[in-house]
């Protein structure tokens, strides 16, 4: 809205959404200081300053800026790696081979591909009334943590899917073996042997065959049970219940909060560009998984519950990454949620002018730096919230902390 020349309109929006109209006014300001060419929120909604909103930089040299500026390029590496890690955890690959991947008859792997994807709204509710009350970091990690354990269980239920289904003693021709790359790909079990096409289970042998029955007449009875595509097994319901918490879980957290800290973390002079870029990375992504997946989870490759197993160690990794690298950014304003990503050697003092008064700079652009309510400096000495550590000598912490105040006081 400020952008757009709205001023007072951004105004009002913020009152309705902070604590107070002195907190909705500074935040107005913290917006126009970060939008180029403006100081203050004076001129907002002119013909002039509309003009100056609706000009778009070059995409490139935005870019080329972007990327040295230290605390966005943290911000954008974030950004991109949670939406990677939305795709990589294997979120559409259920979503759209669920009915693919049952094992039940087809029109109950239909219906029930329908009703687990209402696990998935349900997920989304609940992330929608805890976002703000527990926040997003507590609310991403917890998501998956679940994620995790889900996909695990889901792969599990596959592998005793295969090891619980009846023995083969008997392979014909081309049923006995499969290329395999992470198993022997010898027929073991009716799993191993419907996985094959043209090739079915009958009285403990893997036959050729189809939907009607074996091709050779003397190879089963005619009261022998014939299974094709599938095996009568015990633990469907295992795969329903564990496809069920897993979108659960993915939508508590990991299904929309991405996006919504994507909305957050970035200034606003490369919000836009940083915002595409990382949207294109979870397209991107959801093009790769559901390109692969089938070639992945056939038994040539990983098979269904290697798969799996994989996307559960991927989303693992993704955790411990996350707990290190993603902050809180619950109740913060822009410029707290910018200062999150800043780091010692961003910032430093100096006096360019050579007139004894010290300004805090950007040390990539060499732009002057605000004073901030979180400042960080590099001359031997690291000032946060109040916290020094002290490198130098104690008259010299003194003295420089001294005239870092008196010049900030002066430049603000």
């Amino acid at each position: 809205l400020v952008m757009a020349g709205h001023t007072r309109k951004a105004v009002k929006v913020l009152k309705t959404l902070r604590n107070s109209d002195l907190e909705a006014m500074e935040e107005i300001e913290e917006i126009v200081a970060n939008f180029p060419g403006q100081t203050s929120a004076e001129g907002y909604g002119t013909e002039e300053t509309n003009q100056v909103a609706m000009e778009s930089p070059n995409v490139i040299s935005t870019f080329i800026e972007m990327m040295g500026h230290a605390p966005t390029r943290r911000a954008l590496v974030l950004g991109c790696g949670m939406m990677a890690l939305q795709q990589l955890s294997g979120i559409n690959t259920v979503m759209y081979y669920a009915a693919v991947m049952s094992q039940f008859d087809e029109t109950t792997s239909i219906w029930l591909s329908g009703f687990t994807a209402l696990a998935q709204v349900a997920g989304i509710g609940l992330s929608i009334f805890l976002v703000e009350r527990a926040g997003r970091r507590p609310l991403i990690l917890s998501s998956l943590f679940f994620v995790v354990i889900s996909l695990t269980g889901l792969g599990a239920s596959f592998f005793l899917d295969r090891i619980g289904s009846a023995s083969v003693t008997e392979a014909h021709g081309s049923c006995g073996e499969q290329p395999a790359l992470v198993w022997s790909g010898l027929t073991k079990f009716c799993y191993d042997c419907v996985q094959m096409e043209g090739c079915g289970y009958c009285n403990g042998k893997c036959v050729e065959g189809d939907e009607t029955g074996p091709f050779g007449q003397d190879t089963c009875n005619a009261e022998d049970a014939w299974a094709y595509e599938n095996c009568k097994v015990g633990f469907g319901w295992m795969s329903v219940f564990f496809m069920v918490s897993y979108l659960l879980a993915f939508g508590a957290g990991m299904g929309g909060l991405p996006w919504t800290v994507n909305s957050e973390i970035y200034p606003l002079k490369y919000r836009s560009l940083a915002v595409s870029l990382s949207t294109g990375t979870n397209w991107m992504g959801n093009l790769i998984i559901s390109a692969t997946f089938l070639s992945i989870s056939s038994p040539s490759a990983l098979t269904t519950y290697g798969s799996f197993w994989l996307f559960a160690a991927i989303s693992l990794l993704g955790m411990i990454w996350l707990y290190f690298a993603l902050p809180e950014t619950k109740g913060r304003s822009l410029e707290e949620i910018e200062q999150l990503f800043e780091r010692p050697g961003d910032f430093s003092l100096n006096d360019s002018e050579g007139d004894g008064h010290v300004l805090f700079r950007d040390n990539v652009h060499g732009d002057a730096v605000p004073p901030a309510q979180s400042v960080y400096v590099f001359v031997g000495l690291y000032v946060q919230t109040g916290h020094v550590e002290i490198t130098r000598s104690e008259e010299e912490v003194q003295e420089i902390v001294s005239t870092a105040i008196e010049s900030s006081a002066e430049f603000a």
